[in-house]
């Protein structure tokens, strides 16, 4: 999917989203989910997903889990002229929501790691687990992002340091 002619685009769950309007702001609200925000910060271009579910390969074709909605976010960048080794990536979400239940969260943000790390791909930003939704806004040209946690009341945790020490994330 691609924001063309659109401000704000709205990435739903098994969705991904890609783009190279200056213009352009992804957005997503995660509770257990995972959203990557992946780009290329020489081409100017970069997307976002959103998954549900950890387990499964790529082969399944379903974007609600992991390793099938990361494939269609990193093969969809590099289709439109970015390269893997200056891909930069910022992942949101794996909240606990519902105390005594299977931490899928967790489960989720590992898958995520996992997938970017197998190729090659480094984290340069990170913010997971709590009991808290995050809505995230990215900026896919340049690579802001801004994070804030969907409770009403609490101070943004703090970010996980940078492994380049690029990759501007501003908390609101």
């Amino acid at each position: 999917m691609t924001g063309a002619g659109s401000a704000t685009i709205h990435v739903v769950q098994g969705e991904c989203a890609i783009s190279d309007r200056p213009d352009n702001m992804l957005t997503t609200v995660l509770g257990s989910c995972v959203s990557a925000c992946i780009y290329d910060p020489q081409l100017g271009v970069g997307g976002m997903n959103h998954f549900l579910l950890p387990d499964t390969g790529a082969d399944s074709g379903d974007n609600r889990y992991a390793a099938a909605a990361m494939e269609v976010l990193v093969n969809g960048l590099l289709r439109r002229g970015a390269a893997r080794n200056r891909l930069e990536a910022k992942l949101f979400g794996g909240a606990r929501m519902l105390a005594g239940l299977y931490d899928i969260g967790q489960r989720n943000a590992l898958a995520a790691r996992r997938f970017l790390e197998v190729e090659g791909i480094a984290v340069v930003k990170s913010d997971f687990g709590g009991t808290h939704a995050r809505r995230i806004r990215f900026w896919p040209v340049g690579g802001r992002v801004q994070m804030i946690l969907v409770d009403g009341t609490s101070v943004p945790r703090p970010e996980l340091p940078a492994r380049s020490g690029r990759g501007e994330m501003e908390l609101f």
